[in-house]
């Protein structure tokens, strides 16, 4: 992408934040858009626009970064309408996490000539600060070419895996992989002290030995692995994470399936029980 084009970040979080700071210090002209004040954001706060036009009409390539596809809806088309505005940005990038099937729910409702695409990333707080995030993109290969330079600057790995939605469709299946360690790891940690072993040692066997995964082997360095569930934070995200992941599979039929969809409810259902 050249450095010409003007980025916009929507959704300046513990993911979107970060990721506008390593456009700048890479030499990328970024904006942010938030509905918090820009007095909360730092030494970012001279980058943050606060009307929703004035936002839209500036920045060329917008990566959508809000919570959730009601967020999404708000931000795109409601409350903010960014897509509403007269001069809306051109590139239209979905970093959110949801249900592929959206998509279609924002193209149907973008202006004509704006290019949509979907570039959901994996990766914490902490990685998105070290521009070490896992991009997984799906667009037009010409369009996703232009796009690297930015992408690159903020991950480490930038994965391009075919036409528009192929890059949510990657990420919700990733995600339910995630959340199955996330709830595997908790539920074993939330037994450790009974079964007279010590929380790190468990966390040191486990990062060594065949049940390691990403969440244990960074359980330290994770600032919410210590949270319990609430609708808001990130443990509500998971949640909404695996539930974008049923409504992608929803359709397909067979017994197993529906056996697999009572498993993922019931593993969810336990985050509702842990305690900090």
């Amino acid at each position: 992408m050249e450095k010409t084009k003007v980025i916009g970040i929507a959704g300046c979080g513990n993911m979107g934040l970060p990721m506008g700071r390593q456009l700048r210090k890479n030499g990328f002209d970024v904006w942010g858009f938030d509905i918090r004040p820009a007095s909360e954001f730092g030494d970012f706060k001279d980058r943050m626009v606060v009307d929703p036009a004035t936002f839209a009409e500036r920045v060329d390539v917008l990566f959508s970064i809000v919570r959730d596809t009601r967020q999404t809806q708000e931000l795109l088309f409601d409350d903010q309408a960014l897509y509403g505005c007269a001069n809306p940005p051109k590139t239209l990038v979905i970093s959110s996490t949801l249900s592929p099937r959206f998509l279609a729910t924002i193209e149907n409702q973008l202006p004509n000539g704006v290019l949509l695409m979907d570039a959901p990333m994996s990766g914490t707080g902490f990685r998105a600060v070290k521009g070490q995030l896992t991009f997984m993109v799906g667009g037009p290969e010409a369009a996703v070419r232009d796009l690297m330079p930015a992408l690159q600057t903020m991950g480490t790995e930038v994965h391009y895996l075919g036409e528009t939605g192929s890059g949510l469709t990657c990420k919700v299946v990733n995600n339910f992989v995630a959340a199955s360690n996330i709830v595997a790891v908790r539920h074993a940690l939330e037994s450790t002290a009974a079964l007279g072993v010590a929380r790190d040692t468990m966390l040191k066997v486990i990062s060594s030995s065949s049940g390691n995964n990403w969440y244990a082997q960074h359980f330290d360095d994770i600032d919410w692995s210590h949270e319990a569930y609430d609708p808001s934070n990130t443990m509500g995200i998971i949640k909404k994470d695996v539930a974008s992941y049923l409504d992608a599979i929803d359709g397909l039929v067979g017994k197993e399936i529906s056996e697999f969809e009572k498993l993922v409810h019931n593993q969810m259902g336990f985050l509702k029980e842990l305690k900090r």
